[in-house]
C-alpha cells in the first residue's frame, strides 16, 4: 500500500511589516525587559528580580537566621523551578554575592562553605555549600505574610511571588547596587545603615528637607572593606544632590618600623571591588617594569585579615612620596562611581538624589504598615464575629446542643435561631467539648475585650497620617539600633581624608628611575637618549643628509626646556624621549611647534637660572628661568616677536657686562643693569643695526673679561682693558670686532 497523502496546509496569511518598525518595537521591548527584570533595582527594597525571587524562595524554604542550614542546590534548585527560569549558574552567582561580607556591607544570606574570597577565588559549587537567611534578610520579609506588599502570578502561573518586599531595612543605599541596562546604568556604593535612619528619621520630621541637609548625618559610603574617601566635601554634596558623581577611595596603610633605621609599608584595607590578587601582581609587574623606582618588593602576608607589605628601595625614601606613586599607578586607588538610577514606584527608572532615595523608602513603609494595619483589621474583625458566636453558643449551651442532635441540618436552624452568621455558625458547630468548660467563656471575654481594644487603636492609626508616620519612626528606630555604631556590623569602617599635597614635580620624578643618560639633537631636530654620560660620539649614525647639532648630560628624571625661534619655550621630560636604537624621532612629535619655527637653544631646566634672550632685531630683556616653564604641548610664549623677526640668542645671566654681537661683526659691551627683566614682552634694543641683525649674546663678569670657544672648541679670552673700544651704551651700533670668530657666534652654551 502507498503512503497515505495528506492534503497540503494553506498557507497561513502573512503580513508586511517595515524591517525599521519590526526592530523597534523588538528591541524596545527587550530593552524594558532588561531595565524592570534584571538591571535596575527597585527604589523601595533596594532589590533587583533575582535578589527578591532568592530571599522569597528561602523564606518558603524556612531558611530563618536560626534556623539550620540548607544545601545551596536546593534553593537554587526551588528558586529556579518556581521563579527565576533563568539557569542555575545565573541564581548561585547572585546568592554567593548577597553572602560575600566583603562585597555586600549587609549581607543577606549566611553562607556555609566556600562563598569565594577577595583574592578573587571563585565559590565551591553549589552541592558543597549551605545557607540560610540573615537578620538583615528576615527585616526585608516581615510583614510579607500579613499582605504587606501585593503579589502576582510567577512566569507559569502556577503561584505567586511578591512584587516587592517589605522592605523594612534600608537596603538599596545600605548594600548599594551595580548594574548595566539598555541605554543606562546604576551604580550605588553602599552606605552606613545608622546613618541612613538617622537622616530617614529628619526627614520623617521635616519632609521637605534637601539631600544637602542630610548629608548632616550620611557622611558618605561605607564600604565593606573599609578605604580612606579622598574627596572634597563640595563634591560630595554635588553626588548626593544630583544622584550623579564619584568617590575617590584609597587603600590604609602604616608604616611599621623595623631593625636599623628600615621600615615597611602595610596595607591593611583595600578599595572595595577590588580583588586583591589581580592587585599585588599589577604591583609586581610595575616594579619589574621599572614604573616604580621607590618600591623595591611587594609581598602578600594576609590571613582572614588583609595585610600586603611594601617594602621601599631604600631607607631614604619619603614613604607619602612612595604611596603616591602606587596611589597612581594601581588600584590602591580606585574611583567609584555613583549614578542613583532606580525604579521609582517600580516602574519608572530615573536618577534621584539621597533625599528622594530615602522619600521613596519611607513612603514604601508607610504603604506596607497601612496595608498590614488593614490586614490585621480583617483577622480581629474576624475573630471578634467568631468569639460572638461562641459567647451566644454559651448563653444558650443547652439549646444548641439539642438543634445540633436533632436536626438533620444544624446549620441553617441555628442561623435562624439565633440569628448568627455563616461564620459564626461554622465555628459553633467546629467547636471542640473541651471548649465547653466554663473557664473557656471567660477567656473568650477577656480575648474579646484586648481585641477590640486594639481594633480601636489600627481604626485611629488608619484614620491618622501622623500616627502613620510615627508608627514608621519606630520601626526605624529599631533597625537603627539594631546596626547602631556600637554594633560589630553597624560600626563605620570607611573614613574620610583631604589627598595629602606633594610637589608635582616630585610625584612625577617618583614614576621614572633616576638614570644618568646624554640627549643627542641633530641638525635637522631629531632626538634620542643614549645611556650613560658619553663623551665621544663620532660612532652615532644619523639619517642622510644630517648630522650632530649639539648633546648634553642629563638624567632620566630631567626636564628639558627648548627655546624655539617663534620665542616660546617648550617644556619635555627625558624619559618620555626615544632611546639610542635607530635615529631618535622629531621633536616635534613631542611638542606642538610650528613648521617655520626651528630650535635656538634645548637645555636641562635646573631652575632658578636668569637668562638674557634675545631676537634678530636686536631686542632682548631678562627672564627668570621659572616663568619659562610651560604645562602644556603648545609652550608658552615669552619673547614677543613678528615674522621675519624671531627669538635668534639666548645665555645664562652670570655676570655685569653684557657684550652683544651682530651678523655685520660689530660688537658693543654696555653694564647689564641696562637691560630690564621681564616675563614676557618684546624687550628693550640692545645694538643698533642698519642692514644687519643680531648674531649673539654673552654675560660675563668684567674682573674675569669675556671668553668664547672657536669652531674647533678651542677658548679664547680678553680682559676688559683689550675690550675699552667696544665699551659703550645699550642700543650702541658698537665697532668690528677684531679677533673675535668670524662665525659672529661666542659659543659659550647655558652654564
Amino acid at each position: 500500500m502507498g503512503k497515505r497523502q495528506l492534503p497540503p496546509e494553506e498557507p497561513a496569511e502573512i503580513h508586511e511589516v517595515p524591517l525599521r518598525d519590526a526592530l523597534e518595537e523588538r528591541y524596545l521591548a527587550y530593552a524594558l525587559s532588561t531595565i524592570m527584570h534584571r538591571a535596575l533595582p527597585d527604589a523601595r527594597d533596594g532589590l533587583k528580580p533575582v535578589h527578591r525571587r532568592i530571599l522569597y524562595g528561602m523564606r518558603l524554604l524556612n531558611l530563618n537566621p536560626n534556623s539550620p542550614f540548607k544545601k545551596s542546590a536546593k534553593i537554587v534548585g526551588d528558586v529556579m523551578g518556581s521563579f527565576h527560569p533563568h539557569g542555575d549558574q545565573a541564581i548561585y552567582d547572585a546568592m554567593v554575592r548577597l553572602a560575600q561580607d566583603f562585597a555586600s556591607r549587609y549581607p543577606l544570606v549566611d553562607g556555609q562553605g566556600n562563598f569565594g574570597n577577595i583574592d578573587g577565588d571563585n565559590p565551591a559549587a553549589y552541592r558543597y555549600t549551605e545557607a540560610r537567611m540573615t537578620d538583615v534578610a528576615r527585616l526585608l520579609l516581615e510583614g510579607i505574610d500579613e499582605d504587606g506588599v501585593e503579589f502576582r502570578a510567577n512566569y507559569d502561573g502556577q503561584s505567586k511571588e511578591p512584587v516587592v518586599l517589605p522592605g523594612g531595612f534600608p537596603n538599596l543605599l545600605a548594600n548599594g547596587s551595580q548594574g548595566i541596562a539598555v541605554g543606562m546604568a546604576t551604580s550605588i556604593p553602599p552606605h552606613n545603615a545608622a546613618e541612613l535612619c538617622d537622616a530617614a528619621l529628619h526627614l520623617i520630621e521635616k519632609p521637605d528637607a534637601k539631600s544637602k541637609a542630610l548629608l548632616k548625618w550620611v557622611k558618605g559610603p561605607d564600604f565593606p572593606t573599609g578605604g580612606i574617601v579622598v574627596d572634597s566635601k563640595e563634591a560630595i554634596i554635588e553626588a548626593y544632590t544630583t544622584g550623579r558623581g564619584a568617590f575617590r577611595t584609597r587603600a590604609r596603610w602604616t608604616q611599621e618600623e623595623g631593625a636599623r633605621g628600615t621600615w615597611v609599608i602595610v596595607v591593611t584595607e583595600i578599595p572595595w571591588l577590588v580583588q586583591k590578587s589581580r592587585l599585588v601582581e599589577k604591583i609586581s609587574e610595575l616594579i619589574d617594569q621599572k614604573k616604580l623606582p621607590l618600591v623595591g618588593d611587594v609581598r602578600d602576608e594576609s590571613a582572614e585579615d588583609i595585610r600586603l607589605v611594601i617594602e621601599p628601595k631604600s631607607r631614604n625614601v619619603d614613604p607619602e612620596l612612595m604611596m603616591e606613586s602606587l596611589f597612581r599607578l594601581t588600584e590602591l586607588e580606585s574611583k567609584i562611581s555613583l549614578n542613583l538610577n532606580v525604579l521609582v514606584k517600580g516602574k519608572i527608572p530615573k536618577v534621584v538624589g539621597l533625599a528622594e532615595c530615602l522619600r521613596e523608602w519611607l513612603d514604601h513603609l508607610r504603604d506596607v504598615l497601612v496595608r498590614r494595619s488593614n490586614y490585621r483589621k480583617g483577622q480581629i474583625e474576624n475573630r471578634l464575629e467568631i468569639l460572638g458566636g461562641y459567647l451566644i453558643a454559651y448563653l444558650n449551651i443547652d439549646k444548641v446542643i439539642k438543634i445540633i442532635r436533632t436536626e438533620d441540618e444544624p446549620k441553617p436552624v441555628l442561623m435562624k435561631t439565633f440569628k448568627l452568621t455563616e461564620v459564626q455558625a461554622d465555628a459553633i458547630l467546629n467547636m471542640r467539648l473541651r471548649s465547653l468548660r466554663r473557664l473557656e467563656e471567660m477567656e473568650i471575654r477577656t480575648e474579646d475585650k484586648d481585641l477590640r481594644k486594639e481594633l480601636k487603636g489600627i481604626e485611629a492609626l488608619l484614620r491618622s497620617e501622623t500616627e502613620q508616620w510615627a508608627k514608621v519612626g519606630e520601626q526605624v528606630r529599631k533597625v537603627r539600633d539594631m546596626f547602631g555604631p556600637k554594633t560589630p556590623l553597624g560600626k563605620r569602617r570607611t573614613t574620610f581624608a583631604d589627598a595629602p599635597e606633594h610637589d608635582l614635580a616630585a610625584i612625577e620624578e617618583a614614576f621614572v628611575e633616576r638614570e644618568p643618560v646624554t640627549v643627542v639633537i641633530s641638525e635637522k631636530g631629531w632626538v634620542r637618549t643614549l645611556k650613560g654620560h658619553v663623551a665621544d660620539l663620532s660612532g652615532l649614525a644619523f639619517k642622510t643628509d644630517d648630522k650632530l647639532d649639539h648633546a648634553f648630560f642629563a638624567e632620566t628624571t630631567s626636564k628639558l626646556l627648548l627655546f624655539a625661534t617663534n620665542g616660546k619655550f617648550y617644556s619635555l621630560d627625558v624619559a618620555k624621549l626615544p632611546g639610542g636604537r635607530g635615529h631618535g624621532e622629531p621633536i616635534r612629535m613631542f611638542i606642538d611647534m610650528e613648521q617655520d619655527a626651528a630650535i635656538v637653544s634645548l637645555f636641562v631646566n635646573k631652575g632658578g637660572r636668569k637668562f638674557l634672550i634675545a631676537s634678530s632685531e636686536g631686542q632682548g630683556f631678562v627672564v627668570n628661568e621659572d616663568d619659562c616653564v610651560g604645562t602644556t604641548r603648545k609652550g608658552k610664549q615669552v619673547l614677543n616677536v613678528d615674522m621675519p623677526n624671531e627669538a635668534r640668542a639666548i645665555t645664562t645671566v652670570a655676570g655685569d657686562t653684557v657684550a652683544v654681537i651682530g651678523t655685520n661683526h660689530k660688537m658693543v659691551l654696555f653694564p647689564l643693569d641696562q637691560v630690564p627683566e621681564m616675563a614676557r614682552g618684546r624687550g628693550v634694543r640692545l645694538q643698533k643695526y642698519t642692514s644687519a641683525e643680531l648674531s649673539d649674546v654673552a654675560v660675563f663678569e668684567s674682573k674675569a673679561g669675556l671668553t668664547w670657544k672657536d669652531s674647533a672648541g678651542r677658548d679664547h679670552g680678553m680682559s676688559m682693558k683689550e675690550l675699552s673700544d667696544w665699551r659703550g651704551s645699550r642700543a650702541d651700533a658698537g665697532r668690528l670686532a677684531h679677533g673675535l670668530p668670524k662665525s659672529n657666534k661666542f659659543n659659550r652654551g647655558l652654564e
